[in-house]
């Protein structure tokens, strides 16, 4: 069955995430209080790294099951890691473990058991930096996404194929995303094809659109595109969206309209959760 591979050190996968770091990222995201969209995503992605590598933590260190890549597309295209990983298009999850930019003391807020709230400091390392700057080259990021995979695949016939999550909040300025996509969704490994899932941000409070079916909904020749470039979701992650209390069928995409900064991280969560390890 495709999509089935176990996940191992011998057959690592791989996330790669696309970052819209246009100049509209600068407004804020819809249902945050005004934190601003960049802000927001960049957050979400560097929690969802550190969980990576919590989940993969053994004794004797951070176990290398995924590889990871950041790749970055406003005034320029490119690698978007910060720090020691600088230029670096994909990461061993070991090496990213090892090399966040930077670590910041950050307070967080709990329940006592009591009906009260107690505040906790706690680390937050980063390794992608917020950045809103330029247009929109969903094409060129998609192009060097699918060049990248390219060569990964390649090397990982036996592994379980890897997700792409693109995150934007506009439409494409240059010549995309169709045929980018298509050509990235068409690699593959000897386990399925290449996953491409797309979530838009908004500024605008409107109910978010998650996992649909069919572009019947979608508001826009944009939002309708996106999702018809989106891959269907295999039965490991459309079960995983069932246990979140997401309504989806089974022609169910990886798509995500207007989401606001809970569902983002809840989609983004679904996304990262591919298969078992072992």
């Amino acid at each position: 069955m495709a999509y089935s591979a176990e996940i191992s050190r011998a057959n690592p996968s791989c996330f790669l995430f696309l970052i819209d770091q246009s100049g509209s990222m600068v407004e804020p995201i819809a249902g945050s209080d005004g934190k601003r969209k960049c802000d927001s995503v960049a957050d979400a992605i560097n929690r969802l790294i550190h969980n990576l590598i919590i989940k993969c933590a053994r004794g004797e260190g951070v176990r290398n099951f995924y590889e990871i890549g950041v790749i970055g597309y406003g005034a320029t295209v490119g690698p978007a890691f910060s720090g020691p990983l600088a230029g670096r298009d994909i990461a061993l999850l070991s090496e990213v473990a090892n090399s966040p930019a930077r670590v910041e003391e950050r307070v967080q807020e709990i329940d006592d058991g009591a009906g009260g709230v107690l505040t906790k400091k706690t680390k937050f390392p980063l390794w992608f930096e917020p950045r809103a700057k330029g247009t929109t080259p969903m094409g060129a990021a998609l192009d060097l996404a699918c060049h990248t995979m390219q060569n990964w695949v390649s090397r990982h016939q036996y592994s379980y194929p890897p997700i792409i999550i693109n995150i934007s909040d506009g439409e494409a300025t240059d010549f995309g995303p169709v045929p980018q996509a298509e050509a990235l969704t068409s690699l593959a490994t000897a386990d399925g094809n290449v996953l491409l899932l797309n979530c838009h941000i908004s500024s605008q409070p409107v109910a978010p659109i998650i996992f649909p079916e069919s572009d019947a909904d979608l508001p826009d020749e944009f939002a309708r595109t996106l999702f018809q470039v989106s891959s269907k979701l295999p039965d490991n992650l459309r079960n995983l969206a069932r246990n979140e209390n997401f309504v989806l069928g089974p022609e169910a995409r990886g798509f995500a309209f207007n989401a606001d900064l809970v569902e983002l991280i809840r989609f983004l969560d679904i996304g990262t959760r591919a298969s078992n390890l072992r």
